[in-house]
């Protein structure tokens, strides 16, 4: 069987409103593989090479402190570049597994891919982006995580352009209005979803 078939990609950038997009649309029936959880699994499965790559204090329990290694690859292109080619196809691998699982049940589901467009690693037709523009991307960024404006754009920039992904995706819902705006989009390309992909 071919992975992928029904899979539509979930993608936007870095505090853009993705998991409450995800939640909206699990509640909706859809089943969200979330490549981020997938991630993690991973790299604390990797904690020995993420180790020896990033240094002994990246690790604390055989678990891997991901806001430490956040730090060190968002600061050195060449770092999250290593860390990219030592996790990215062991995610890949499990997703085509679940994804191949989701297939048989015949109907569309959504896979949580953050650099969908970056790594063009998937081969998954339709994408759904959840789209902010950069200001308020910054401005929730800075205030979930407390970054500083230097340090959140510095983030965002590690990404595809927000702009720049809207122009490649199939379906777009807006997130710079309240929960109530955004439950409606979600529901306005759900419909849109069910109809297209059968």
């Amino acid at each position: 069987m071919v992975a992928f078939e029904y899979a539509v990609a979930l993608t936007g950038g870095i505090a853009t409103g993705k998991s409450t997009v995800a939640k909206f649309f699990s509640f909706f029936g859809f089943t969200v593989i979330d490549a981020d959880n997938i991630a993690h699994e991973v790299l604390d499965q990797q904690y020995k090479a993420v180790g020896k790559l990033f240094g002994d204090e990246v690790i604390k329990n055989k678990k891997v402190k991901r806001k430490k290694l956040g730090k060190i690859v968002f600061k050195d292109e060449k770092k999250r570049k290593e860390l990219e080619a030592l996790v990215h196809p062991l995610i890949y691998e499990e997703i085509e597994r679940l994804s191949e699982a989701e297939d048989r049940l015949v109907k569309p589901y959504l896979i949580d891919i953050p650099l969908f467009f970056e790594t063009k690693r998937y081969p998954i037709e339709k994408s759904l982006l959840v789209y902010t523009d950069k200001k308020t991307q910054i401005k929730r960024l800075m205030h979930r995580e407390g970054y500083s404006k230097k340090d959140a754009k510095r983030r965002i920039d590690s990404q595809l352009d927000i702009e720049k992904k809207r122009k490649k995706s199939d379906y777009i819902i807006d997130n710079m209005d309240d929960l109530n705006h955004l439950k409606n989009e979600c529901e306005r390309v759900k419909e849109m979803i069910l109809q297209e992909i059968r």
